[in-house]
């Protein structure tokens, strides 16, 4: 265990002429050039920082999450300029791609160069790179002036952080700061796109959804190591359990009414043997399930941002109220509920029921 976690508070509502200029970005760039692990916002989730170049920072990574080393980790730049000294080829898919997401929650992947430490890519030819639309991350990007490898700033398999206590609750005295620039806005990780091959690969659904991808570009195929965990991980969140919360978590899809009834039913059975029990819902249901001890609304039906944005609080909270199993309501797998749902499956290790 390190010391306690060092703290650096941005105010809210800084000019991006005066983040430039915080002592906190640059006492967090500081520390990250020293080889120190730092967490930091990000448009999605925190990411937890190490130079990209450093084989023994990254590490550090792998060591303070207990992250499995075959799951490769993104690294992320500051301007779009710099992407020709870390990767070989930057395709016409990749150049549309950017000119229309970037900054944003959009990864692409690409074959890198041999300047970056190997354990980034855990022993593959690509590296998955993202520029992100948040100006704390980007001042501090820019401020380092070399890519920064950053996972998710959470214990490995633990729902991601949404906002700075969430990642000192998972690591502080593991990492050597955090640089708290408030709660982040779109909640989910981002969307992972191969664009190595002739023919995009969505890797992993995120903040930008599979259909602005095909209005980009045309064809994108979706990879089969989306839904086979056998497969060698491309893309981080392509294997293992990820962003569970401790208690058992079933999914209940099918006809809203139906999924109601069944998920009230069974609260009562679980009451009667002494369970606690949690039920994600939205706001649209929230009073329907009056036995449940605990009863989350993660957003609203009609807004697929609002359920994204407050997923992995809602997770998190679970594990505060110490439910022994939660019941949640699945959304239809289109557009940003595609990436919600593909959550909630790793998160409930795939236990789902269709009613």
């Amino acid at each position: 265990m390190l010391k306690k976690t060092e703290r650096f508070q941005l105010d809210s509502g800084m000019e991006e002429t005066q983040l430039i200029h915080s002592e906190a970005i640059k006492r967090a760039a500081a520390y990250l050039r020293q080889g120190k692990l730092v967490a930091f916002p990000t448009e999605t989730v925190y990411g937890l920082g190490a130079i990209a170049t450093s084989r023994d920072s990254v590490a550090k990574i792998y060591e303070a999450k207990g992250r499995p080393s075959d799951n490769p980790l993104i690294i992320h730049i500051g301007k779009k300029e710099q992407l020709a000294q870390w990767v070989r080829r930057f395709p016409e898919n990749a150049q549309k791609l950017a000119e229309k997401f970037w900054p944003g929650p959009l990864t692409m992947v690409l074959p890198h160069r041999d300047n970056l430490a190997e354990n980034v890519t855990a022993g593959l030819s690509t590296v998955a790179v993202r520029m992100p639309d948040h100006p704390v991350a980007l001042a501090l990007l820019n401020e380092v002036g070399i890519p920064v490898a950053a996972p998710s700033a959470n214990r490995s398999g633990k729902p991601s952080p949404t906002t700075a206590e969430h990642v000192l609750n998972d690591l502080d005295g593991r990492i050597d700061g955090i640089l708290d620039g408030g709660p982040t806005g779109i909640g989910v990780e981002s969307t992972v796109v191969d664009v190595s091959g002739e023919i995009p690969l969505l890797l992993r659904p995120g903040g930008i959804t599979l259909e602005q991808l095909q209005e980009t570009l045309g064809e994108v195929r979706v990879d089969p190591g989306l839904t086979d965990a056998s497969q060698t991980p491309r893309s981080p969140g392509m294997k293992y359990r990820h962003y569970a919360p401790q208690g058992e978590m079933w999914l209940v899809k099918g006809n809203p009414e139906a999924v109601i009834s069944y998920i009230q039913q069974q609260v009562q059975e679980a009451v009667k043997n002494g369970k606690r029990v949690g039920v994600l819902t939205t706001e649209e249901n929230q009073g329907k399930y009056q036995q449940a001890d605990c009863v989350i609304a993660v957003g609203s039906r009609r807004h697929p941002a609002s359920v994204a944005r407050r997923l992995y609080g809602a997770l998190r909270r679970f594990d505060e109220q110490k439910v022994d199993v939660i019941f949640a309501e699945a959304f239809p797998e289109q557009g940003l509920f595609a990436s919600v749902m593909n959550r909630m499956k790793k998160a409930a290790s795939g236990n789902m029921v269709e009613v």
